[in-house]
């Protein structure tokens, strides 16, 4: 269990009640940003401090991991200038009875605030430039404290968590299929191969397959077991990228199911990443090597390109820390 502190004057009424937690990828002017990245890192049964106006009103428990997500349309003009896709967790909120201040306890608090990325001054004022930071267990630990008992059933909550599955993936990449099923301006062949693209399918799959000739991770060459996987996801790319063999793997479906959800990921050098956030006994039975690396081969340039954007754009691991 890992402990987060959110800053919501913004945003909290509406993930409050939706039960989320969602954050841009990047600033505005597409700088990486470590209160963004920090979505990333979010595990089922951590638990989130919400600061709200000078207070901590609530504490939410992860329900979930990380997964790409479009800006809430609920914000409404809240954060106009933040992109439109992001990283969203679902989070279950309790609204607190003792909201405490903690500007009145920074004496006793200021010794435990991280000297790196900390979401309190040294005076006790926020910081509004900070989205989601980690917070030291000791440092939570003061504030469940001054808080009191109701803490305990919210703590208890989170380290009996079971994880959802749920995510908006498949509803996003829906709408966009409809979007392409209506373009008069794309020719009907092109529109299925692009609908067929998304499953791992027809054109798309084959100019993998000149490439590919097995799942990386497992060794399964038997093509009646493995499904064409993009790199840069279908839901993110443009229509050319959908159907580019280059930004294709043939994977296991459980493997691209890692893969699609950023819990696995590829250097350029043909290392396999795992996410810190994955579970480790669900990947053996998946049939990865987890005590040690595992080497996949060599990558043709434009499949590096695209494994780039992976890393940076779906891989549940934080590269700010």
């Amino acid at each position: 269990m890992r402990y987060w502190w959110v800053n919501q004057n913004q945003t909290y009424r509406f993930e409050a009640k939706g039960g989320y937690l969602w954050s841009p990828k990047r600033n505005a002017n597409g700088a990486r940003n470590p209160f963004y990245e920090t979505m990333r890192e979010v595990a089922p049964g951590d638990l989130v401090l919400s600061f709200v106006d000078t207070r901590l009103v609530a504490i939410g428990v992860a329900r979930s991991y990380c997964w790409e997500s479009p800006k809430p349309s609920e914000f409404g003009t809240a954060g106009e200038n933040w992109e439109d896709v992001g990283w969203r967790v679902r989070v279950t909120f309790t609204g607190l009875l003792n909201q405490i201040r903690p500007k009145d306890h920074i004496d006793v608090l200021r010794p435990l605030l991280p000297n790196k990325y900390s979401p309190l001054q040294s005076n006790g004022n926020g910081l509004q430039s900070i989205y989601l930071a980690e917070i030291p267990k000791v440092l939570a630990e003061l504030l469940f404290g001054l808080i009191g008992a109701e803490v305990g059933v919210i703590r208890a909550a989170g380290a009996a968590v079971e994880p959802l599955v749920a995510d908006d993936l498949d509803g996003w990449e829906k709408k966009i299929e409809r979007q392409i099923e209506e373009d008069v301006t794309i020719v009907e062949t092109d529109r299925l191969a692009l609908l067929r693209a998304r499953r791992g399918q027809g054109l798309f799959r084959d100019r993998v397959a000149r490439i590919e000739s097995r799942c990386r991770v497992t060794g399964v060459d038997n093509p009646t077991h493995l499904v064409a996987s993009h790199c840069k996801p279908w839901r993110d790319a443009s229509n050319e990228e959908r159907l580019n063999g280059e930004n294709g793997l043939l994977l296991t479906p459980t493997i691209d199911h890692l893969f699609d959800r950023g819990f696995i990921g590829f250097e350029d050098g043909g290392r396999l990443i795992l996410s810190p956030v994955a579970h480790r006994a669900s990947l053996r039975r998946m049939g990865i090597n987890v005590d040690e690396p595992t080497l996949v081969g060599s990558f043709t340039s434009g499949q590096k390109a695209f494994l780039e954007f992976h890393r940076q754009s779906v891989l549940l691991q934080s590269i700010i820390h």
